[in-house]
């Protein structure tokens, strides 16, 4: 085993801690809640709606990148990431991709011995979250899913690390770090127990005092810390073992089970252009106000009433502009 070196990178989706939802008025208290009792024609993608940015998910975005030193694009754009699932109404996710509001941050993390590291970040980018695939109900499994669209269109982080990571206890250490910081600055409450924080893990191996990654295979949706340490130290025996018998990784996407303790091929990994992104003319480009400039304070004309559930902080011009 010592003859390779784990790598990984983490790729974190952090729910930010507003009342509504991203382009929407509907509330984002969905869990335990009903289902599909948090909906409206905005967040089900239904034909002639126009979302509209949340201001508060902005501010509460521009706040972690901050805190974890990334720097802040003068411009970002949306975009519209194409795939077909049950769980995504519209058929494709408004992301972010050639330009997110924010790049190039890190976060130190403790070691044992009192070392430190830092972790590089690759990336922050806004966008919203897919419903929820029901496959049982209690204990009871079902012949058939059920679609719960509370989560739909929820407003998430994703929070993207440099590949720095070399042992599953620091990538534990990062995971730790990281929330400690998004809790601390009020971004998110991380509750994993409700999917306010969810990680996947991109695991490959390469000999050791090589500078040549290996190919990667993603650990998608973790949702505890223990779970990503025990899938990355799975995943590193499994490439290990693969490699040494003279077989070649496959890039593909895995999902980890618990109960098993292993990790299990779920897709083939799909490429950006996969995924046919391009810049979305429902949602419109965002800058952040430079602070003591004459926009900085001034009020969007526009903006509803305050006292109004989840509103107060939301613009409705057609088009977001650095006075609103």
């Amino acid at each position: 085993m010592n003859k390779y070196q784990l790598v990984v990178g983490l790729e974190v989706h952090c729910q930010l801690g507003t009342r509504s939802k991203l382009f929407c008025g509907c509330a984002t208290d969905g869990f335990g809640a009903p289902a599909n009792s948090r909906v409206c024609p905005v967040c089900t993608g239904q034909p002639g709606v126009l979302p509209v940015l949340n201001r508060r998910a902005v501010e509460l975005a521009f706040s972690a990148a901050l805190a974890l030193d990334c720097r802040l694009a003068e411009t970002s754009i949306f975009a519209r990431k194409n795939y077909f699932y049950p769980d995504l109404p519209k058929a494709y996710q408004i992301s972010q991709y050639e330009q997110p509001f924010s790049q190039n941050g890190g976060l130190d993390i403790k070691l044992e011995g009192g070392k430190r590291k830092r972790i590089r970040i690759h990336r922050i980018h806004l966008e919203e979250d897919a419903g929820k695939l029901l496959h049982a109900i209690g204990a009871v499994e079902l012949e058939y899913s059920l679609v719960d669209f509370n989560r739909s269109s929820v407003p998430l982080i994703e929070i993207v690390s440099e590949p720095d990571i070399r042992t599953s206890e620091e990538a534990y250490a990062y995971l730790t770090a990281l929330k400690e910081v998004l809790q601390f600055v009020g971004v998110s409450r991380c509750d994993m127990e409700k999917g306010e924080m969810r990680c996947d893990a991109n695991v490959s191996v390469m000999p050791s005092g090589s500078t040549k990654f290996g190919t990667r295979a993603e650990i998608k949706n973790v949702n505890s810390f223990k779970n990503v340490k025990d899938a990355i130290e799975y995943e590193y025996r499994r490439q290990v073992e693969i490699v040494e018998s003279g077989g070649k990784i496959v890039q593909e996407t895995r999902l980890w089970d618990a109960e098993r303790m292993v990790t299990e091929s779920m897709r083939s990994k799909e490429e950006a252009h996969d995924y046919r992104y391009f810049p979305t003319r429902t949602s419109s480009r965002s800058r952040p106000t430079r602070p003591g400039s004459p926009n900085s304070r001034r009020p969007c004309r526009n903006s509803p009433r305050r006292g109004a559930r989840g509103s107060a902080r939301l613009c409705l011009c057609p088009n977001t502009t650095p006075r609103c």
